[in-house]
């Protein structure tokens, strides 16, 4: 058994250099992520000796990457003409396999230095009474100079499915020159008429605007109030201490003992916080590195620098939820740390061993190896818990100190009466409030996924539908985490702000 070639960036091919033709994986084409291996439809391979294949990336096997050599003789600029490579005994239990998958309309993708290349596997009449196989794969490749810059599939030779007969398969190779270069070669891939996805300019476009024009009209509306508080407030400075004393305050100063007060369930909250901060972080780095770089080139590339970077930063999320943790008081740092670093990975894990099992049942691609598993669990407890300490000790040691602009009274203000539609998180527990309003912006994405499954989709199946809903409710869940945090971080900066300008005695 021959090692597989890593596949690495821009090398050159000497003329009749072997040319690897990998075959991926097969699915339904309305269901994208339900995948398998390509040889678990009944395909003959090649008479080529065949190379073992071994996953390279950690993204390439959590995203179900199951290559397998096709067995087809490709040199590097030397022509095929139509050539038989091998045929396959069809019996009833294949053809009834064919036919499920024609029915639903699977398709197979392959792979040739890199560069992906879609097929069907077949097509039924309009009747739906007969079924065909594309047994004719047509490759055309394009080179520029000793590099290959772009592959191109057209399937042919349909063949009527009839039991108890072989049917042939065959396969060509042209290669033409191309004008193409090779760090251009996957632009065409990013072109919206290839896969045919058309952007809603316009409605981003109008998206963008609504928000600019109501965080501009809240602005507006806030910074007037502001001046005429400050305004009243500075009057009261130049009073007397006479008639200081006789008044009442009034306003957010009155509140201004109990707004710096800790949070309930502060432990909870801080780590939240700092798992907010780390996915915004790691959100960021990772869109920066996708313009710099190109991550969509390699397969697996995005997730596994996501999986990086999530762990990179785990500092970050030790920092901002360990200090803030110290800063309202909380003296059980250790298990805030614990579950600040496992409270997104937990979650995450805990998704996808459940979604793994059914994929198992299905004995779909993307089932995780264990060895995979072991891998993302010693990720876990041996580079994302020990930085996250790390992390925690800074923040603590840094900035875990109160530094709050006015003291914090000893026993809390009573909260008046409300009316019933008011919510009852108010005055000194404005920090979930500010958390929870920012974050319910991932209870309309989770909402809105349902109305795109079930009128924008063709999705159907047990496995599909837990596949989606099941990354979509992490999705969801993360956004809302991430958009707590920055909520909460600049409502935290604007309260401090607003009481550090005013002179409380």
């Amino acid at each position: 058994m021959l090692e597989a070639p890593h596949d690495p960036a821009p090398f050159y091919m000497l003329n009749k250099e072997e040319v690897v033709l990998w075959m991926n994986t097969v699915g339904p084409y309305h269901n994208r992520q339900e995948t398998y291996k390509y040889f678990s439809l009944p395909f003959c391979e090649g008479t080529k000796k065949t190379i073992s294949h071994y996953h390279e990336t950690l993204g390439e096997a959590l995203q179900g990457v199951e290559l397998e050599f096709s067995g087809l003789d490709i040199k590097f600029k030397e022509e095929v003409m139509q050539t038989t490579y091998c045929e396959i005994d069809l019996n009833k239990a294949k053809r009834e396999a064919f036919v499920y998958a024609i029915k639903n309309h699977y398709w197979y993708q392959m792979y040739i230095d890199d560069l992906p290349i879609w097929g069907i596997v077949g097509e039924a009449d309009e009747n739906g009474e007969d079924y065909y196989l594309w047994t004719y794969k047509k490759l055309e490749i394009g080179f520029n100079g000793d590099r290959i810059v772009d592959v191109n599939l057209t399937s042919e030779g349909k063949v009527k499915l009839v039991p108890n007969t072989r049917i042939a398969m065959s396969y060509s190779v042209k290669w033409k020159k191309s004008d193409v270069k090779f760090e251009d070669r996957f632009d065409k891939y990013l072109d919206p008429s290839f896969f045919q996805h058309r952007i809603h300019w316009f409605s981003i476009f109008n998206s963008f605007m609504m928000v600019i024009f109501l965080v501009g009209l809240v602005s507006m509306i806030l910074m007037r109030t502001l001046r005429k508080d400050y305004a009243r407030y500075s009057k009261e400075e130049e009073m007397d201490d006479m008639d200081r004393d006789l008044g009442d305050e009034y306003g957010w100063k009155q509140v201004h003992g109990d707004v710096f007060r800790p949070s309930s369930h502060p432990l909870i909250f801080s780590s939240l916080i700092g798992s907010g901060c780390q996915i915004f972080s790691v959100s960021l780095i990772v869109i920066v590195l996708a313009m710099l770089e190109d991550l969509y080139t390699e397969r697996g590339s995005m997730l596994s620098t996501a999986i990086f970077v999530y762990a990179a930063t785990s500092p970050v999320n030790g920092y901002f939820g360990g200090s803030l943790y110290a800063k309202q008081g909380g003296r059980r740092w250790i298990k805030q740390m614990f579950i600040g670093a496992f409270l997104i990975p937990a979650m995450v894990c805990g998704t996808a061993f459940f979604i793994n099992f059914i994929a198992i049942y299905y004995h779909a691609s993307r089932a995780i190896p264990f060895g995979t598993m072991v891998a993302v669990c010693c990720i876990c407890f041996f580079v994302i818990l020990p930085l996250n300490l790390v992390g925690t000790i800074l923040g603590r040691n840094l900035s875990g100190q109160p530094n709050f602009p006015c003291r914090v009274n000893a026993v809390p203000r009573p909260i008046p009466e409300k009316k019933w539609y008011m919510p009852s998180i108010t005055y000194y527990r404005w920090q979930w409030t500010s958390f929870l309003s920012a974050a319910s912006t991932a209870v309309y994405v989770y909402m809105y996924s349902f109305y795109y499954y079930f009128f924008k989709t063709k999705m159907y199946g047990l496995f599909q539908t837990s596949f989606y809903f099941g990354y979509m409710a992490v999705f969801s869940t993360a956004l809302g985490i991430m958009c707590g945090a920055v909520g909460y971080m600049g409502t935290s900066a604007f309260v401090r702000k607003i009481y550090t300008n005013v002179k409380i005695d």
